[in-house]
């Protein structure tokens, strides 16, 4: 029989078979399990069925539908929705300037956000992503008009004005006020949405790259962040003429992670998206700092940029999440984020002899959910379904994942395994922020 409709604010309950990663370690698997958000949207409880008898009997019954944490992508471009998939062949600066520069110029005009970021959140939520680390153009109007959609839509945002002061695409700019203007503006957005519906949504201070940006430029946005305890969030070491142009522009720095060094762009509060070349030296930089990680694996082949050394990077201490990068990946599903990088790690180990063992499914879940709200500094408020816990989880049908129909799964593992490895683009029936259902998800009866 047909399910009701989806709840589309708390409180409630849930009955399903639940599945997440674990803060002191390890997973929490029911294959029938009822989960319970209170009237703040918060976990009230979470456990097996049997236990909780009176509450799973009242519950919406959701079974065999799987609930997972929702997805945390750390690295996404919010314009770029429109762009991806092309450009396929092409390196990082060149498809920076046939596609995606004259892509970003078009949000000079407000109206363009205004139409495109309330789909681009639903675009998001239909995968399963519940988190989301954004970057936006340089235009300030724009940036407003997204955050505007994003309160609108309930999804968990962190976003940031592209900052550019080198080279820029905004043509109408005078170039002497460029900083100043560039910093200002991000400063007014800051103050107005950082920290916006008690922390839902946040500001980035985004210095699109050492290219793009001076180091004046570097340095004023970083001191920006941390004035407002703000994030801060940038690109390094994706590409390899990207790091040959940076060691060109900035010969006084050891390397490239020493230029956001010097800026003092490093800590806890900073997301460096891709990260793919570090030197020893860079890595242990990172560690000590306690920078964070956006690993990207599907744009850093689309665009041969290269491979990371994953297990190099994890067994060294450095906090890693997942990204999208969307449109430099091809598909803003995390869950094709976390195949892609699989299927990259396993070919490290066979052409590269990395010895080293490749991640297993809860493991690319973990990096996905748990790992991802850590490397926002939001792990104790999401990331895994633990009773305290916001309520930001989806729904997932797995009987999609399967070649021929009936061919279910008990096992956690090989379930997880499934979800990654034949993902399907409708299987996320619905997703929740806080207990608020968001658009974008299909929703039916389970299967």
């Amino acid at each position: 029989m047909p399910v009701p409709p989806l709840p589309a604010r708390p409180p409630f309950s849930l009955r399903a078979r639940i599945l997440s990663p674990l803060a002191a370690g390890g997973i929490r698997w029911e294959a029938d399990g009822v989960l319970e958000v209170d009237p703040a949207g918060r976990i009230a409880s979470v456990g097996a069925a049997a236990e909780r008898p009176e509450l799973a009997n009242a519950a919406l019954d959701l079974r065999p539908w799987v609930l997972l944490p929702g997805m945390v992508d750390l690295h996404a471009h919010l314009p770029q929705l429109p762009n991806a998939g092309l450009g396929a062949g092409l390196d990082l600066l060149a498809w920076l300037d046939r596609y995606i520069f004259p892509l970003e110029r078009e949000w000079a005009d407000p109206t363009v956000a205004e139409r495109l970021a309330p789909l681009a959140f639903d675009a998001f939520a239909a995968v399963g992503t519940t988190t989301v680390l954004l970057y936006g153009t340089v235009y300030a109007r724009s940036l407003d008009a997204a955050f505007h959609a994003a309160d609108a839509h309930g999804i968990r945002a962190v976003i940031g004005k592209v900052m550019m002061d080198r080279i820029t695409y905004d043509e109408t700019i005078d170039p002497s006020t460029i900083l100043d203007r560039s910093l200002s503006e991000s400063i007014e957005l800051c103050e107005r949405w950082h920290g916006r519906d008690a922390g839902r949504l946040q500001y980035a201070f985004t210095p699109r790259f050492a290219i793009s940006c001076t180091a004046d430029m570097l340095r004023a946005s970083a001191d920006a962040a941390r004035a407002a305890g703000a994030l801060w969030q940038t690109h390094v070491s994706e590409d390899r003429g990207e790091m040959a142009e940076v060691a060109r522009l900035f010969p006084e720095a050891r390397d490239y992670v020493d230029v956001y060094d010097r800026a003092g762009g490093l800590g806890p509060r900073t997301v460096l998206a891709h990260a793919i070349h570090l030197s020893d030296r860079e890595l242990a930089r990172l560690v000590e700092t306690d920078t964070r990680v956006a690993h990207c694996p599907a744009s850093n082949l689309f665009l041969a940029s290269g491979v990371m050394p994953l297990a190099r990077y994890l067994e060294a201490g450095l906090t890693v999440g997942l990204g999208s990068d969307v449109a430099g990946g091809p598909d803003l599903s995390i869950f094709d984020a976390m195949r892609v990088g699989a299927y990259t790690q396993n070919a490290l180990r066979v052409v590269g002899g990395d010895a080293r063992p490749t991640l297993a499914p809860l493991d690319w879940l973990r990096m996905a959910t748990l790992e991802g709200a850590r490397a926002l500094g939001v792990e104790k408020k999401i990331g895994s379904l633990e009773e305290g816990k916001e309520a930001d989880l989806i729904a997932v049908d797995a009987a999609l994942t399967a070649a021929i129909p009936g061919a279910d799964l008990d096992d956690p593992v090989d379930l997880l395994s499934r979800l990654i490895f034949r993902a399907h683009p409708e299987m996320v029936r619905g997703a929740w922020v806080r207990g608020r259902q968001l658009e974008g998800p299909g929703a039916g009866a389970p299967t």
